[in-house]
């Protein structure tokens, strides 16, 4: 029967702890929600605005064709079109990023309705748990209660390092990938320069599409890291600053097409992920001394249990 109930409270256990991490994480994505809502409807009235000049720099107006003649309106307008295309990108970064924050918050209602079962599952066990030390011969049940109490919390702890370390891992993994793709456009890029000619051209710009599509699914991932940091912090007493984590990829998205033919701005870019690959790796360094020193009290846990049970 101890048996029985201690595996049940330890499953139970890490239940629980779930409930409080879904309600964090659910806090934070609100926040973060309202926070690209906002940014939004200013990317829309810039786009809108930039938009608006490029449309007045091509209608036939006596100001325009004194430009023509000068020679200064095609330089103008290639600017305005340029400023509206980033404008455009930007939006559309904000409205991916939206959808994926929307995405996550709908995963989390989801998972917390699943956890209403386990805390009217959660109060019977702990009844359960009561008559069970009122009935037994033993000194030792209340103790082992306690023990079975502190193995559910330690298993949870380990569960949350792993999955933090786990979401750690897998920015890792598309940053190294967006590193790829941003040290090959430099190369074309560097070539370019020296009258590499159209093909270079081209090839620097597909590897700087593939280095945003790595920096977005970077981002995401970052998103995911962030948040369970936001527990691990908690729960497990680490020293870690998330903030300013998701705003990692904004040097990036932040008026690249307009600067996207400049070398110094994929350099820039280069460093930028190089330095925000070697702070997740900072961070999955003490995550994972945390794992083991958790690991440790867990064993210690379950060896002093073990032995109670076996002179229950």
């Amino acid at each position: 029967m101890f048996t029985e109930m201690n595996n049940k409270l330890v499953a139970i256990k890490g239940e629980l702890r779930k409930d409080h991490k879904y309600r964090v994480q659910m806090a934070d994505y609100e926040q973060e929600l309202a926070q690209i809502e906002e940014r939004i409807a200013q990317l829309q009235n810039q786009f809108e605005s930039e938009q608006d000049d490029v449309v007045k720099l091509e209608r036939l107006s006596l100001a325009n064709l004194l430009a023509t003649l000068a020679g200064t309106k095609e330089t103008k307008l290639t600017k305005e079109k340029q400023e509206m295309l980033a404008a455009q990108h930007k939006l559309s970064e904000a409205r991916k990023t939206k959808g994926d924050i929307d995405k996550e918050i709908s995963l989390l209602h989801e998972k917390m309705k699943k956890l209403e079962a386990s805390k009217l599952e959660y109060q019977q066990l702990l009844k359960q748990k009561e008559e069970l030390i009122k009935e037994s011969p033993s000194p030792f049940a209340e103790k082992l209660f306690e023990l079975i109490e502190q193995e559910g919390g330690l298993q949870s702890s380990l569960t949350e390092l792993n999955e933090a370390i786990a979401a750690g891992g897998s920015v890792k993994n598309a940053l190294m990938d967006a590193l790829e793709s941003l040290d090959r456009a430099g190369a074309w890029g560097q070539f370019d320069m020296f009258g590499g000619g159209t093909i270079s051209g081209i090839k620097k710009h597909q590897h700087i599409d593939a280095a945003e599509e790595s920096l977005h699914r970077a981002q995401v991932r970052m998103r995911k890291f962030q948040k369970e940091l936001l527990d691990v912090k908690e729960t497990a007493y680490l020293d870690i600053n998330v903030s300013g984590m998701l705003k990692f990829a904004d040097f990036f998205f932040d008026g690249f097409i307009v600067d996207y033919m400049v070398q110094s701005k994929i350099t820039q870019s280069v460093e930028e992920t190089r330095h925000q690959n070697r702070k997740v790796s900072e961070i999955l360094t003490k995550l994972e001394k945390k794992q083991a020193e958790t690991l440790k009290q867990l064993e210690a846990v379950q060896k002093e249990k073990r032995e109670i049970v076996e002179n229950l």
